[in-house]
């Protein structure tokens, strides 16, 4: 068996995106939209949304699942988004003018994306279990009448 890089398992695959220009916190809200979804709902998603930065993710996704066709002979239908995460790339400094001689800065920065799809079932979420409030009030009550 062949050494795999990047610790993935056979059924994975990864896609990276390197220099988006966008903030990291404007990517990563785009990327919990399409995190643990199926790769044809993630792909629905994306089209549909308003975020400018959605087109990169898009791109990125389709690569992953290129990558999964024709790399891993994986289906294309059976495949989830497993883990998605964006980091910081470089910020590049600029200078505006200011009043009376003064200088602001300016940042421009860069994020990286990376996609790991995975084929099979997505994990169920665990559910929280709901507390229910009303036995919670009923306590307060009984120990203010104390």
């Amino acid at each position: 068996m062949a050494e795999r890089r990047y610790n993935l398992k056979d059924n994975q695959v990864r896609a990276f995106n390197k220099l988006i220009r966008v903030s990291h916190q404007k990517l990563c809200l785009v990327t919990d939209l399409v995190r643990g979804m199926p790769v044809a709902r993630a792909i629905d998603v994306l089209k549909f949304s308003k975020k400018r930065v959605a087109g990169e993710v898009l791109k990125t996704l389709l690569s992953a699942v290129a990558n999964a066709e024709h790399n891993q002979k994986l289906p294309a239908d059976s495949l989830y988004v497993k883990e998605i995460w964006c980091g910081k790339a470089l910020t590049m400094k600029r200078v505006m003018p200011g009043p009376r001689g003064s200088a602001k800065p300016i940042l421009k920065p860069f994020s990286n994306l990376t996609i790991i799809l995975e084929s099979g079932a997505p994990a169920p979420k665990a559910e929280k279990p709901k507390a229910e409030p009303k036995k919670a009030e009923a306590k307060k009550k009984e120990t203010k009448k104390k």
